[in-house]
């Protein structure tokens, strides 16, 4: 059962700014989430065969769309939708999919140990600061032979916004990722069992820059790093930046590259 007494938010300013900012992005996220629920269905189809959890845990559930999907494939198991942006819980409460909606944090997990034999998480870790703390968190809820997946973004991610921006000026105006080798030694050094671990690029086009930021603000994933420039964008830097952007224009439109890790791990059994 769920121990509620365990804190359930780490209090550090970057997660309160994550949290507010996608619960702000509740009621426009799914209108502009394709990329979300392509990666969060590819992860689906990761899962093994033998998987099969009486309750299921979906981390970083956001609007509940693959609580909803998990429900339908595990329609014998009980499970928990936990996001730490409460304006997310309450937009997907309604629309149920899970037993329980809990406001938490991936690194201090507010369940028992061994009380999951699923942990799912789509395109929701890449906010957190400590991903071994993650890990750790999956091997104690895990049951014995339970399975964690994830799915995550890396370094290469909005390489071009990136790029054009370091042309306009030095300021961070993108979201830091880590490097896949930093996911990669993690994972073989969490006591997890790595099935697969890999990185994926995928490549959404835009007719120009206004659509691709707002989609991002639509999404509440724009940038929330410390160091980002305070106050309005001038026009000046803006126009640069259009410039900069329309050198990588493609036949397709401007692109914006997503670089996607996808991790599925397993717990071992005791002897």
């Amino acid at each position: 059962m769920i121990d509620l007494a365990r804190d359930a938010h780490s209090g550090l300013p970057d997660k309160r700014q994550v949290a507010a900012s996608f619960s702000r992005a509740a009621a426009s996220y799914d209108s502009v989430a394709a990329l979300q629920r392509a990666v969060g269905s590819q992860l689906l189809q990761r899962l093994p065969a033998t998987v099969s959890p009486q309750r299921w845990l979906d981390l970083g559930s956001g609007t509940g769309y693959f609580s909803r999907a998990l429900a339908e494939r595990f329609p014998e198991g009980q499970g928990i939708a936990l996001d730490i942006a409460e304006g997310m819980l309450q937009h997907a409460r309604p629309l149920g999919g899970a037993e329980q909606f809990i406001a938490g944090d991936a690194e201090h997990l507010p369940l028992q140990a061994e009380s999951c034999g699923l942990i799912f998480s789509s395109l929701a870790l890449q906010w957190c600061d400590s991903f071994d703390s993650v890990l750790a968190e999956a091997q104690r809820v895990l049951r014995p032979g339970g399975t964690f997946a994830f799915s995550s973004l890396c370094v290469g991610t909005l390489r071009e916004l990136r790029d054009s921006w370091r042309a306009v000026d030095g300021f961070v105006h993108v979201n830091r990722f880590r490097h896949f080798d930093d996911y990669q030694g993690l994972c073989a050094a969490s006591g997890l069992t790595v099935l697969s671990l890999d990185t994926q690029p995928e490549v959404l086009h835009y007719p120009d820059l206004r659509s691709l930021t707002h989609e991002l603000k639509a999404l509440g994933a724009h940038n929330l790093n410390s160091g980002r420039p305070s106050g309005l964008t001038g026009r000046a830097r803006m126009r640069a930046l259009v410039q900069a952007y329309e050198r990588e224009r493609q036949v397709l439109g401007l692109p914006a590259t997503y670089q996607v890790v996808y991790g599925v791990l397993q717990k071992g059994i005791r002897p």
